[in-house]
């Protein structure tokens, strides 16, 4: 069963409330909360704000005697709290309770309400007894305001021939934050804490670079498979902490990168690709929660099929547990891909490939949606949107890397999908177009861009990107919630990568709901500033900017490659024009010259910014002849 508590609305956003009862540096509090409610006798519950059910998902209260449940809205007056029949607050003078507890944060005004109601001599706690401590709080006078919620976790490992790096910046000085503060605790595969400490961030969009190798070396620990826990405090503007995670091992089988978690666990995830033949595809369970996830809860299906195999092992709080697909779903085959019943017990998490050779790399999955329904509007929004949504995807140079696009439903709605396949060239003139038809919910079916570019001729520069678009020709319904794995294969190698993401509406000053998505604000998002973070020698760090639009926008992009250090300051800059539907491939080591490297140093990085227009990024790593990464970028 699916832990009841919401953690995330595409309303109203992330939940505060959860984040608060759910915080790594609240469990001890709670359990000690829990343990004073234990030992008072007959408690009385008030549950002004209908929190209480959410607090006991995160805390175990068995033991606690309840005598009864009191509420404050008369709408919730016989209501189900914690197996009990709602009662009026005011009632709370009758009931023979030796303590009242209020689910509440920031409590002290609800309890001045109800002081005269409480029974003499009873002690009154809150949810206030569980807060973390004030040095961690933004916002010191509300409690549950978002920005002292700002946190996230990390797959993070070293085992000695594997390491792990958080890459990042300081960006939310950009919206006036001046003393930022990352607050880290390190969780071993067992739950326990390995390491705790606090990093001050730099000004001026300094960056930041927390490495595996580093925190072991620092703090003693041995190897680990775990997570990190990152708790910002100080910050303006966002409330969401973002990063590129690079995973990389020693001996050259491995290279690779993924990026922040999306802090909102949800109750299914998509775009879990079945495996090949030979390969071993590990899910990276990792509990976000300061309760065990109970054995039978985590379960896997083929997308589209009824029948779910459960996971029967408990997973301790905040503990990790390797998850092969074989193990539960021995017959499932790539190009199938697999559905994730999660209950909302983690983030979402991380998924790693070995093949038989032992190449490895990992993606991470998405967040499926229950709460979406197909839209008529979609399929008539042409006239005035265009192309309407885009979801753009490199096509890197055929001749050496194979292109793949998996597209992959990701809302429980989604009985089909109508889509077409556009091949662009680096120009922006579309080379070639496969209609895929309405592509059924347990479809099996990948674009190999190759194909598409044999029946083309050359790609002009070599390169271009794909556009998975809705084709409603043969009839269908949409939701605006397209998905889609892209996996990219080194002929020469034989080393992949592969990264997956979700589509939008781009460069038109039409708006829908909320698109053109914007970083921060309302739509139309017509401008970019995106994070490129660079690989340390002898890697050489390549990125693919794409310029997708829905409508005819700038006939060329006006886009600054602002190469800053890990100080903030920019040391070269670059100007490029990107056509506009086309896309700009280009690499570090030879867009930047050796003095201009030397000058941003270890920690340096790159800004892409445009304030004409969207682009959209995918940045990577390249080893030589060796292994490669590649992962779409974020911005802020």
């Amino acid at each position: 069963m699916a832990l009841r508590i919401e953690t995330f609305s595409n309303v109203k956003g992330g939940n505060a409330f959860y984040k608060a009862v759910s915080h790594p540096l609240a469990a001890s509090p709670a359990a000690a909360l829990v343990e004073t409610l234990r030992r008072a006798g007959p408690v009385a519950l008030y549950d002004p704000l209908g929190m209480a059910g959410a607090f006991a998902e995160m805390h175990d209260i068995a033991g606690v005697d309840f005598a009864c449940a009191l509420v404050q809205d008369v709408a919730a007056i016989g209501s189900d709290v914690l197996g009990m029949k709602a009662r009026p607050v005011t009632d709370l003078p009758g009931c023979k309770v030796g303590a009242v507890f209020v689910a509440a944060f920031d409590a002290d005004r609800l309890i001045d309400h109800i002081r005269h109601l409480i029974p003499a001599g009873a002690p009154v706690t809150s949810l206030d007894a569980m807060r973390i401590d004030q040095t961690l709080l933004t916002n010191k006078r509300a409690y549950l305001d978002p920005v002292n919620f700002a946190t996230n976790f990390a797959f993070f490992r070293d085992d000695g021939a594997t390491r792990t790096r958080v890459v990042t910046a300081n960006y939310w000085t950009g919206y006036g934050a001046e003393d930022v503060t990352l607050h880290l605790v390190l969780f071993g595969g067992d739950g326990a804490i390995l390491a705790e400490w606090d990093q001050r961030l730099g000004g001026a969009q300094s960056g930041v670079a927390i490495d595996s190798r580093d925190v072991r070396d620092r703090f003693g620990v041995g190897g680990f498979c775990g997570q990190l826990f990152i708790h910002a405090s100080g910050i303006r503007g966002h409330d969401v902490v973002k990063y590129a995670l690079d995973v990389w091992r020693d001996d050259g089988s491995m290279l690779s990168c993924t990026h922040d978690a999306n802090a909102w666990p949800s109750d299914l995830y998509g775009g879990l690709p079945a495996p090949k033949d030979g390969e071993d595809v590990v899910l990276w369970l990792q509990n976000s929660h300061p309760c065990p996830i109970p054995a039978g809860e985590i379960a896997l299906n083929l997308m589209g099929e009824s029948r779910a195999v459960a996971l029967d092992e408990e997973i301790a709080p905040f503990a990790t547990r390797a998850l092969s697909v074989a193990s539960l779903l021995p017959e499932a085959r790539w190009p199938r891909h697999i559905e994730l019943r999660a209950g909302k017990h983690f983030v979402r998490p991380r998924y790693e490939i070995a093949d038989a050779q032992g190449r490895q790399r990992m993606a991470h999955v998405n967040v499926e949606r229950a709460d979406l329904n197909p839209d008529p509007a979609i399929a008539e929004m042409g006239n005035l949107m265009g192309k309407g949504f885009i979801l753009p995807a490199p096509v890197l140079p055929p001749e050496r890397w194979r292109s793949i696009a998996l597209p992959t439903p990701m809302a429980t709605c989604q009985n089909e999908l109508p889509l077409a396949a556009l091949l662009i060239d680096s120009t922006g003139r579309e080379v070639a177009r496969k209609a895929l038809g309405r592509l059924p919910r347990d479809h099996g079916i990948a674009v190999d861009a190759g194909e598409l570019v044999n029946g083309s001729g050359p790609l002009a520069g070599g390169y271009g990107h794909i556009e998975l678009i809705y084709d409603f020709s043969d009839g269908g319904a949409a939701d605006g919630w397209l998905h889609a794995i892209f996996r990219y294969e080194d002929r020469h190698t034989g080393h992949a990568a592969e990264t997956s993401f979700g589509a939008h509406v781009f460069n038109t000053v039409m708006t829908w709901k909320n698109e053109p998505q914007s970083y921060a604000g309302r739509a139309p998002g017509l401008s970019t500033r995106l994070f490129l973070r660079l690989g340390p020698e002898p890697l050489d760090t390549l990125c693919h900017l794409i310029y997708p639009a829905s409508s005819p926008w700038h006939e060329t992009s006006s886009t600054r490659l602002a190469l800053m250090d890990a100080a903030g300051r920019e040391v070269a800059g670059r100007d490029i024009g990107i056509p506009c539907g086309g896309s700009h491939l280009w690499r570090y080591s030879e867009t930047f010259d050796a003095a201009e490297r030397r000058a941003a140093g270890d920690g340096g990085y790159v800004i892409v910014r445009d304030t004409t227009c969207r682009l959209f990024g995918y940045h990577g790593l390249l080893n030589g002849d060796g292994p490669f990464s590649l992962d779409h970028m974020f911005g802020f």
